[in-house]
């Protein structure tokens, strides 16, 4: 009982509020009855003028959709007049629409002139073809409602419309219509309704200036990527009308000129949905060009949908017209912030791969400590990268990213800390995903969702993958895992790497005289290997130790390369003898097997994926414990794994024969 009383107090308050509003409205009607049309032009002006600096959240919008339509042709200045003209227009426009229900058509008419609506009674004289006007938010466009004589020639007029949330608001404008003589179609009755209208000689109106969500196919608009409607063009092919766009166009204090377009028609003369719905857009975007600031700018045309901003899941999918020129294509904007680990970011490109193959207009920025830089710009996939020093502050690392001018429409977070979190958000991109981890929930809008049963361990590059996933990626395309072939020998020579160091700590080192055993023992009987000794810059009296104990060609490179010379040394070899460190997932990123030695971790969670590698591995009761030393200080989990195991490991790993025991 105590919920149907709230529910019913809850139906009368909205029921109440929205009669007030309609009350007001028609308040609001009556002062602008005894107004003249000119001077109600003039207030909007002053109140669009104030609202440009109130009202922040729509400037920026405004700002925002200008810059991506006019930003290589106009500078910031220009595009701040522009805007602070739109709020004017718009308000002065709107007004309009208010009074104008109020003036007969006639009076309305003195204030309109027209151009090219001629074309509508071309279309009747033509066997009195349907057709399909194409509807603008721009200017005046109540206009297009209240003078249905000025453009409607011979045809019976009719609209479609999106029903208003108040009742009695909606009622109005329906009675309003209808004494007009329009056949009146709720869109969301659906389109039966309105075709049948056309196929008996209608002329209906289509607004195609929208958002389309996830029913739109993604085209360019103003050289940008958004999803536009197909129901137009899916109607004029299905009723064979002939699609003429309108467009209301500001023609001095509270006049305007309505003009009809030349007819839209597939490229080529092609009639599929998607040469049509191209057309449209170009058509539109010309439209808009000849008088920008008329167009509805606080509108989000090109907007970031949710949860996936990649386009594979979409139905409709991406079009280009035929002779478009790919260079002029406006990029999408991505920056990801890189896991801090040399080993966890090599774990994260085939997330990186997927996520770039999502839609043909993204351009990847990384965000990352500075010693990563040369691993990221080694991927085809990242166009840029952004370093960060170590103990840089959170508002300093914000302000890098700005620094590069670059506006990101969405970051993805590999990291799960929320100070990682903060710096993107400082930042201002206005899309943030990542897990849920740490304190940082209420700064992500976009949450990766942990898999509901969730069984084992699961494997870092299939967590960052699930990233990829759940922004739109398809992650079953054949090459993520895969960065190629290692190199094949021409002159008989087998370059084997050898990475003895693990920076994470001893638990994670077998032993240097095991790996000098290894060497020495295949080098003994296969004369073809030569050995290259990696390591980080602290571990350079490691290599020296190592390298004395080696009676075998090699060259000790531990601590003497830059991260892009041991990237190219590293596509060089075979194969890479190593314990689990980030030199091996840098290896397995770049294509190259391995033969890793696994004691204190877990293969299953940070092993290198695929067949080509292998791993070396004798389990005892404590591990995995993923220390830095080990607690019992014997290291039962790497003095098990014998030379001659990892011996035999290598050679069948380079295709060689076993060891022999001499």
């Amino acid at each position: 009982m105590g919920r149907a009383n709230d529910s019913a107090s809850a139906s009368f308050s909205k029921r109440a509020g929205q009669w007030l509003t309609y009350a007001l409205f028609r308040c609001i009607e009556c002062v602008l009855w005894v107004l003249p049309i000119t001077t109600v032009w003039y207030v909007g002006r002053v109140l669009g003028g104030v609202t440009y600096f109130l009202a922040g959240k729509y400037r920026r919008l405004a700002l925002h959709n200008l810059h991506i339509a006019f930003g290589r042709e106009k500078s910031p200045a220009e595009l701040r007049r522009l805007a602070h003209e739109h709020f004017k227009s718009l308000f002065a426009n709107m007004l309009c629409g208010f009074k104008m229900p109020l003036m007969t058509e006639a009076e309305i008419c003195k204030r309109v002139r027209s151009d090219g609506t001629e074309r509508a009674q071309a279309a009747f004289d033509d066997g009195e073809r349907p057709l399909m006007n194409l509807v603008l938010h721009a200017s005046c466009w109540e206009i297009l409602t209240q003078v249905p004589a000025m453009f409607v020639r011979g045809h019976k007029a009719g609209a479609i419309y999106q029903p208003l949330r108040n009742p009695w608001l909606n009622a109005l404008v329906l009675r309003r219509r209808k004494k007009l003589g329009y056949a009146l179609f709720d869109r969301q009755d659906g389109f039966t309704g309105p075709m049948k209208f056309m196929r008996e000689g209608g002329q209906v109106g289509v607004l195609v200036d929208q958002h389309a969500g996830d029913h739109g196919i993604w085209c360019p608009f103003f050289d940008r990527l958004a999803s536009t409607t197909t129901i137009a063009a899916l109607m004029a092919i299905r009723t064979k009308a002939v699609v003429l766009p309108m467009m209301v166009y500001n023609d001095g204090p509270a006049r305007w000129r309505l003009h009809c377009a030349p007819a839209v028609v597939g490229a080529g003369g092609r009639t599929d949905a998607d040469s049509l719905t191209l057309a449209i857009n170009a058509a539109v975007e010309g439209l808009i060009r000849e008088q920008p600031e008329a167009w509805f700018w606080v509108h989000n045309r090109w907007k970031t949908p949710k949860p996936y901003f990649l386009l594979p899941n979409y139905r409709r999918g991406v079009a280009f017209p035929m002779d478009y020129d790919m260079t002029r294509l406006q990029p999408f904007e991505l920056l990801i912030r890189s896991p801090n680990w040399l080993g966890d970011a090599c774990m994260a490109f085939p997330m990186v791969r997927a996520i770039k193959r999502g839609r043909p207009d993204l351009k990847i920025t990384v965000l990352g400590p500075d010693k990563l830089e040369e691993l990221w710009l080694s991927m085809p996939e990242v166009s840029r990268y952004i370093g960060k020093p170590a103990k840089e502050g959170l508002f300093a690392v914000a302000k890098r990213i700005k620094a590069t001018g670059v506006k990101f429409d969405a970051a993805v977070l590999c990291t799960n800390s929320t100070r990682s979190t903060l710096e993107i958000w400082l930042a201002g991109i206005p899309r943030r995903v990542g897990y849920k981890g740490s304190l940082r929930s209420k700064l992500l809008n976009q949450i990766i969702k942990e898999p509901k049963n969730k069984t084992g361990i699961e494997h870092h590059a299939h967590r960052y993958m699930r990233i990829a996933q759940g922004i739109g990626a398809d992650i079953e395309q054949p090459g993520l895992w895969d960065a190629g072939t290692p190199p094949v020998s021409t002159d008989g020579t087998l370059r084997v790497g050898v990475c003895a160091g693990a920076e994470y700590g001893p638990a994670k080192r077998w032993p240097l005289e095991r790996f000098a055993a290894v060497v020495n023992q295949i080098s003994a009987q296969h004369a073809q290997f030569r050995w290259e000794l990696f390591g980080a810059p602290g571990e350079k009296e490691m290599g020296e130790k190592l390298s004395a104990m080696l009676q075998a060609p090699h060259e000790n490179l531990v601590g003497k390369t830059r991260l892009s010379e041991l990237i190219a040394r590293l596509r060089q070899c075979q194969l890479l003898l190593t314990n689990d460190t980030g030199t091996m997932h840098l290896a397995a990123a770049l294509g190259i097997p391995t033969v890793s030695i696994f004691g204190s971790t877990c293969p299953i969670a940070t092993g290198p994926l695929g067949e080509r590698h292998t791993v070396v591995q004798h389990k005892v009761p404590c591990s995995p414990c993923f220390e830095r030393e080990c607690p019992f200080g014997h290291y039962d989990c790497m003095t098990k794994v014998t030379p001659d195991e990892v011996a035999q490991a290598v050679l069948k790993a380079c295709g060689v024969g076993k060891m022999t025991n001499e």
